[in-house]
């Protein structure tokens, strides 16, 4: 079906006029009126749900270039490279933290893989 963005049948027009109305309204008014209705809550809940099943570990110990490339944040194929090549010189990672010892990772980027990576 082709709708018009403002056609009342157009897929979130409800929530589109509702939204609009309630933007002079407070934020605790808002939230609550969310939560009652469960407008935007489900949503909410399932991306979380998404979110969390799709959060993949990956062992740094093992895991090959491409792999560590893929999963994590910030870390293209060179810098995955550069952990293999580290890993390769010095051993299995004993720590998470050693990661930053390896050419390119800082700790942003580990901060931000922290939750996905592990050792074993």
């Amino acid at each position: 079906m082709n709708h018009s963005p403002f056609s009342r049948t157009a897929p979130g027009y409800r929530l589109g006029r509702l939204l609009k109305h309630l933007q002079s309204t407070s934020l605790a008014t808002l939230l609550a009126l969310t939560a009652v209705t469960g407008l935007l809550l489900p949503d909410t809940v399932r991306a979380q749900e998404t979110v969390a099943a799709a959060t993949v570990q990956v062992n740094i110990n093992s895991a090959n270039a491409a792999t560590l490339a893929a999963q994590l944040s910030g870390v293209g194929l060179s810098r995955a490279q550069e952990i293999v090549r580290y890993r390769e010189m010095y051993g299995p990672f004993k720590s998470v933290d050693e990661l930053v010892d390896v050419k390119g990772i800082g700790p942003a980027t580990l901060d931000r893989n922290r939750a996905v990576i592990t050792l074993e």
